[in-house]
């Protein structure tokens, strides 16, 4: 009982501390909104009602929060070990390619879902075997790499959407994946793939802060040479760190290409890919590298993208104040956490 309840205060620190940090972020959003003429009560009136309080604006906020909380846990995951690692990007894209060439095969229904969501997990795991060789082998660092290798992604994603898996019916996506590979919808365009999602980051809690594999990566992540002393490897514990991040990078791929309607494949411009995995970078900020803290963050994260749309419409606020004042809140959010990085940094020592 004593060691649920310190558990319990420690986890509410830092609520605390960021449901401070978004009543700044509301405030100076909302100061910014008045100096440009705008009401901020009804600005953010509608961007909550747009987020929340629709079928569809709802659907939209938990479909984003799905994929930001996937690119979240592989850069909190990444800092954990001491790693910057913000190779999502690259990873989410090879996970939506192999969702899509996994639904070309012939399986039963279940199956075939199974086999695509492992196709994927793999597939971003993979991109970041190269990342984690080079970083315990050859000390090269991870920012470098993963930069080298999301571009690499971009590239070969662009030559086979518009070459071997163009779609022959339609000249703006790639083939269309099977029946059999697409999860069940619960509500408008929100499908159950959100449920394999928090059972991932529910999972990857548990194996970070309760097994002893989770409590090397924190070593190293916390101090190498001391880790060492310890008899702990950390070239073993980074390289865990990057090939689960890789699988919940991959993972968030295929939750894009299999759990998101109408058109289940990838655009040929990659749209629908892009983007998540530089802002998983925030959205694992605001929930402190921690799995279950990015759950909330990137629903939160979600509500932003959903609800700006209704802000902009309905309120009459231009496009550009909207994303001015998205990110005036996502910054003032995660400014505690950049400020524990910073410290931590000037002390010469890694992020826990």
């Amino acid at each position: 009982m004593d060691s649920l309840s310190e558990h319990l205060s420690e986890l509410a620190k830092p609520f605390s501390q960021s449901l401070f940090a978004i009543g700044i972020g509301l405030a100076v959003g909302a100061f910014f909104l008045a100096i440009f003429g705008h009401d901020p009560l009804v600005g953010f009136y509608y961007l909550f009602k747009g987020a929340f309080f629709s079928e569809v604006g709802l659907a939209s906020t938990l479909n984003y929060a799905t994929v930001l909380m996937l690119t979240g846990i592989t850069f909190g995951l990444g800092m954990r070990a001491g790693l910057f690692n913000i190779g999502a990007e690259g990873q989410l894209m090879a996970g939506a390619l192999a969702a899509v060439a996994a639904s070309t095969f012939s399986l039963p229904p279940g199956v075939h879902l199974l086999v695509g969501i492992i196709f994927a997990m793999m597939a971003g795991a993979s991109w970041a075997i190269p990342v984690a060789v080079l970083k315990v082998k050859k000390g090269v660092h991870e920012v470098v790499s993963t930069i080298m290798l999301n571009w690499i992604a971009f590239y070969l994603c662009l030559y086979l959407v518009l070459g071997p898996l163009l779609n022959p019916a339609r000249s703006d996506i790639s083939i269309t994946i099977r029946l059999n590979s697409r999860f069940p919808l619960l509500f408008s365009t929100l499908s159950t793939v959100i449920f394999v999602a928090i059972l991932f980051a529910v999972i990857v809690y548990i194996v970070i802060w309760h097994t002893r594999l989770g409590c090397e990566i924190r070593a190293v992540g916390f101090d190498q040479e001391s880790a060492r002393y310890m008899g702990i490897n950390p070239g073993r514990a980074m390289a865990i760190g990057f090939f689960i991040g890789g699988l919940a990078a991959g993972l968030a791929g295929g939750a894009l290409i299999m759990g998101f309607p109408p058109d289940y494949a990838v655009y040929i411009d990659l749209s629908n890919v892009v983007t998540y995995g530089f802002a998983g970078i925030a959205v694992a900020l605001i929930g402190r590298n921690n799995p279950l803290g990015t759950i909330f963050s990137s629903v939160f994260f979600g509500a932003l993208w959903s609800g700006k749309r209704l802000m902009q419409i309905s309120a009459g606020i231009p496009v550009e104040i909207v994303n001015v004042v998205s990110g005036i809140i996502v910054i003032s959010i995660a400014i505690p956490e950049l400020l524990i990085l910073i410290k931590k940094k000037t002390e010469g020592k890694s992020v826990r």
